[in-house]
């Protein structure tokens, strides 16, 4: 187990082998998350939204126009 101490500042650093594994470079930013049990989930941050795009393609012949799509139509 990886373990690292914070700080007076409240600051620590995310030990190397830990940022080998999420290829973190500097400017990453980390998403924490504290679950009801107390359990912390740091999660790196190393894509955007922007890198999904084209990653799924529609299936062929399979296309609904907007209007059969509404609920309420």
């Amino acid at each position: 187990m990886t373990e690292s101490t914070l700080t007076a500042k409240g600051q620590t650093t995310v030990p190397a082998d830990v940022r080998a594994l999420v290829h973190a470079e500097p400017g990453t930013r980390l998403v924490w998350s504290v679950m009801p049990d107390g359990t912390i989930i740091v999660r790196a941050k190393t894509k955007s939204i922007l890198d999904m795009a084209g990653l799924l393609k529609a299936p062929k012949g399979k296309r609904v126009t907007v209007d059969k799509m509404s609920p309420l139509r």
